[in-house]
């Protein structure tokens, strides 16, 4: 599997962005999708994730910010993001986890997000 993340770029505060997830070599359907990121000097931390069935959770930072949401017939999973702040600036991630949450197994190269003040 392969994921194909894109979408990032400079933006302002308080503006948006719409980050995709492109998999290929395997049908996505019933996979867990999930969105992190990291920061230079921190930790990764988990932005939001989706279930195959839809149950999305988001992390705490970006909850009421952000809506995880997946296009199965095109193999793509987005992230919709919104009042972006200056502390969202980070490299963001799409993984893939077949066998369920807590197991990615597959993870993308990676989109720059840059949030200026």
């Amino acid at each position: 599997v392969q994921l194909q993340a894109s979408g990032g770029g400079l933006v302002q505060a308080g503006g948006s962005l719409r980050l995709s997830c492109a998999a290929s070599g395997s049908t996505m359907s019933s996979f867990v999708m999930g969105w992190y990121r990291q920061a230079p000097g921190k930790q990764r931390e988990m932005v939001a994730v989706i279930s195959s069935g839809g149950t999305t959770t988001y992390g705490v930072s970006v909850e009421g910010r952000s809506a995880i949401s997946r296009h199965n017939a095109k193999n793509t999973v987005f992230l919709q993001m919104n009042s972006l702040k200056p502390e969202d600036t980070a490299v963001y991630y799409c993984a893939a986890a077949p066998n369920g949450a807590g197991s990615y197994d597959y993870w993308g190269q990676g989109t720059e997000v840059t949030v200026s003040s």
